[in-house]
């Protein structure tokens, strides 16, 4: 895991964590931080790398950590399967510039 903090307690960053995660493999994009966006990347790809196994014991922990199961199946399904000769890499961040309210730095996580 990473070790970004991203200014919130234990609890309320693994639930970000978790729900932005879902969100990438749901969607196939999301809009964030850059700093969230660095935070979230490693823990998608091990997920990929987890779902590109297909075996019960991946599936399982996936779902421990994913949740929605429509998410996991289609993970398993047809995500996995499209990187199936890529040996990593499976995210991209494109940068994006700042937020207007607060200045933030706003960048795209995408599957590739």
């Amino acid at each position: 895991m990473s070790y970004h903090k991203l200014g919130r307690n234990t609890g309320h960053r693994g639930a970000m964590m978790r729900n932005m995660v879902t969100s990438l493999l749901k969607e196939g994009r999301i809009v964030t931080t850059e700093a969230r966006a660095q935070a979230v990347r490693p823990v998608a790809e091990r997920i990929i790398t987890m779902g590109k196994k297909g075996d019960l014991a991946s599936r399982r922990l996936v779902l421990a950590y994913v949740w929605e199961e429509d998410v996991v199946r289609k993970l398993f399904d047809t995500v996995a399967s499209r990187y199936e000769r890529r040996p990593g890499g499976y995210t991209r961040i494109i940068k994006l510039g700042y937020r207007r309210g607060d200045a933030a730095r706003m960048a795209i996580l995408e599957l590739v």
